[in-house]
């Protein structure tokens, strides 16, 4: 029963994944990011992370895709017209090229590695004892680090309002 849920909701995250950088419209793509980063979210509570799967959904499934659904509206990105040649139309084919060697590639390398991991369950309390410490040095040694870049991604988008709101005047 648990293989077929890994095997479903690996097939959501490839398939959401392959469509996003199809679609045309920003917009699209960035909801088929906000499912593939579920499906990713979903495999981690399979693969007993949890703390992992609970960041995944409030860092990049959260905050990440706000900020980018909010720079897509912001810029007004329009959907390029049907008409107008792909400039990159002579990369393409190199790119499906390239891609499926890296997957070729990368298939090898999971199957034949030898740190394929252990087989059997982690122990709930070393589960929570991890977690705990992920904290504890978030909070006490990374703090500062942890506030610059807030301080660095609020100033990031004060600086996108403001280019964009010099482009409408």
């Amino acid at each position: 029963m648990e293989l077929a849920f890994f095997l479903g909701f690996a097939v959501v995250a490839v398939v959401s994944a392959a469509l996003m950088i199809t679609r045309p419209n920003p917009v699209h793509s960035a909801v088929l990011l906000v499912v593939t980063f579920g499906a990713l979210a979903a495999l981690y509570i399979l693969l007993r992370a949890p703390l992992l799967a609970v960041l995944q959904v409030a860092v990049y499934a959260g905050a990440i895709m706000v900020l980018f659904l909010f720079v897509i509206m912001l810029l007004a990105a329009e959907r390029r017209e049907l008409t107008e040649r792909d400039p990159l139309r002579g990369m393409r084919w190199p790119a499906y090229l390239f891609s499926a060697a890296f997957l070729a590639v990368m298939c090898y390398v999971a199957w034949t590695s030898p740190a394929r991991g252990t087989h059997g369950d982690m122990p709930a309390d070393a589960v929570a004892r991890h977690a705990q410490l992920i904290g504890q040095e978030l909070f006490t040694t990374y703090l500062l680090p942890f506030e610059v870049v807030s301080v660095m991604l609020l100033a990031a988008m004060v600086g996108a309002v403001v280019i964009a709101k010099r482009r409408f005047e």
